[in-house]
């Protein structure tokens, strides 16, 4: 049996995945959920997932594992895009965590918003466009002297924040402000089958 990963294409969590079986070769379908259908609270998709949410993926043995995170980590066990030094690890996991809980709930959100709700982005809440700004001068900061945000060289840290601060500019924030993010963007991009 393939590896099957259920995604939504418009889901940067879920591109991460398909973007970090790429990049290691591996074999996979490809099931596209149509979140915005609902396609995710179905009898037959709770099944696989009963939080209803995507990404899932169903391994090749029948397991099935959620959370776009804990995908990409089992994923990419053993690979190169997980430091082998331990703090180095320790690190990438922090922005791993850090995505999650402090970046992705305010620089998503605006964009889906924006992209997919159709708010104008004058509209939006003043607290989470702030918050989104400041998880995107975290990140610049992040990146003073580095090409890469852990151990200088790509890892699952680049991977899960790349999905969507390269399109943080659809949500209405200005990456020109960041220029240090728009350099590691295009490293990222240029390490990862993002158009592939």
């Amino acid at each position: 049996m393939r590896l099957k990963i259920y995604g939504d294409s418009i889901s940067g969590n879920c591109l991460k995945v398909k973007w970090t079986a790429e990049r290691l070769g591996l074999d996979y379908e490809w099931i596209e959920i149509d979140l915005l259908k609902g396609e995710t609270q179905t009898p037959q998709f709770r099944e696989i997932n009963p939080a209803g949410q995507v990404p899932v993926v169903v391994l090749a043995d029948g397991r099935p594992l959620a959370q776009s995170n804990a995908i990409i980590l089992h994923l990419a066990e053993g690979s190169d895009l997980i430091p082998s030094d331990a703090y180095a690890r320790a690190r990438m996991l922090e922005w791993m965590f850090w995505e999650q809980y402090s970046h992705e709930p305010y620089v998503a959100v605006a964009r889906f918003h924006v992209v997919y709700q159709g708010r104008a982005v004058a509209d939006l809440d003043p607290k989470l466009v702030a918050k989104g700004a400041g998880a995107l001068q975290r990140l610049e900061d992040g990146l003073e002297g580095a090409q890469f945000l852990v151990g200088g060289q790509l890892s699952l840290a680049d991977v899960a924040l790349v999905a969507y601060t390269r399109l943080a500019g659809e949500g209405g924030f200005d990456l020109a402000r960041y220029p240090k993010v728009q350099a590691w963007i295009a490293r990222v991009e240029a390490a990862l089958p993002i158009n592939g």
